[in-house]
């Protein structure tokens, strides 16, 4: 097992690599001079130039790079355009909103879009089928946006039951988690109905049955482990998009997160800022997707043997 978590992890670095390229390529090409930006718009060409050279933009873009990944390898990320605050600093202090944001709502999309899935499979082509699926559509067609609005309109202000926005209690995460996470229910209800089906069709559910297993132990203990990979499949992939996706989820409900940062940075053109932020999401979602080839290993030993040759 050490040696197939080894190797997936070396398979990372060139990837890490080729990202980082793309994203400080990216960063350069949008219109605009950072230096200008933080020169003001009554600057001179002098002041501007001078900015330009203490933050190194005079210098050709290939030793632009290897400065910042230099810095970068060191835990330097730079400082910000706006505030002249280290990044790091930034991102650690809106860090926790965040990812509390996103294990809230993968939490409650993973169980319920599970059990969602389960019963449509077991319930197939009756009511708690159709009405199960209805769930799953509807989830999945809402825009997040006009999702949250809705929730804010009739919890916070109709009802008064939690609060518009902020997280400074546990109530707070919850609207945000349940705007954030009803796409994901719905999509992993979908899949698992999909790939429960497949495995109840399978010689070996033939067997257990006629074994005398009652149907709880076939479909929780033997369908249901065969199931998951495509389950997980889908878990790992969305919660990588979960810790990009939560910007209008931040903005809506005025969570003082990374999602919310990123939005600033990108009105003000905090270019440092946002380049920490693209890298940062791009980094989590590369070791969610590695987290889910190592569960692959526990699920399938066959997986993992097929990885070490």
């Amino acid at each position: 097992m050490a040696q197939y978590v080894l190797k997936r992890l070396v398979a990372v670095i060139p990837i890490l690599f080729i990202v980082s390229v793309l994203i400080f390529l990216f960063i350069h090409l949008i219109p605009g001079d950072p230096a200008r930006l933080v020169a003001g718009k009554e600057a001179t060409l002098e002041d501007i130039s001078r900015i330009q050279a203490e933050l190194g933009l005079d210098k050709p873009l290939w030793e632009q790079y290897f400065i910042y990944m230099s810095h970068l390898l060191q835990g330097d990320l730079g400082q910000s355009l706006k505030t002249g605050q280290p990044v790091t600093e930034m991102l650690a202090s809106r860090m926790m909103p965040t990812i509390w944001l996103t294990i809230f709502s993968m939490g409650w999309a993973l169980l319920i879009g599970i059990v969602i899935g389960v019963i449509s499979a077991t319930k197939r082509n009756r009511w708690p089928d159709y009405l199960s699926m209805l769930t799953a559509v509807s989830g999945i067609s809402v825009p997040p946006f006009w999702l949250g609005l809705l929730l804010i309109q009739l919890f916070s202000v109709q009802l008064g039951w939690l609060p518009t926005g902020g997280v400074d209690s546990w109530e707070g995460y919850v609207l945000p988690s349940i705007t954030l996470g009803a796409g994901i229910m719905s999509m992993l209800a979908r899949f698992s109905r999909a790939s429960l089906l497949e495995s109840l069709k399978q010689d070996y559910i033939r067997t257990g049955r006629a074994k005398g297993l009652n149907e709880r132990a076939v479909v929780w203990g033997h369908a249901m482990k065969n199931s998951m990979i495509s389950v997980i499949t889908v878990a790992g992939l969305q919660f990588g998009f979960l810790l990009g996706g939560s910007v209008i989820v931040e903005t809506v409900f005025s969570i003082p997160g990374l999602g919310r940062l990123l939005i600033d940075s990108i009105a003000f053109r905090d270019y440092t800022v946002i380049q920490a932020e693209l890298l940062l999401f791009a980094v989590e979602f590369i070791l969610v997707n590695l987290l889910v080839d190592v569960l692959y290993g526990v699920l399938n030993p066959k997986i993992r043997l097929s990885g070490q040759n």
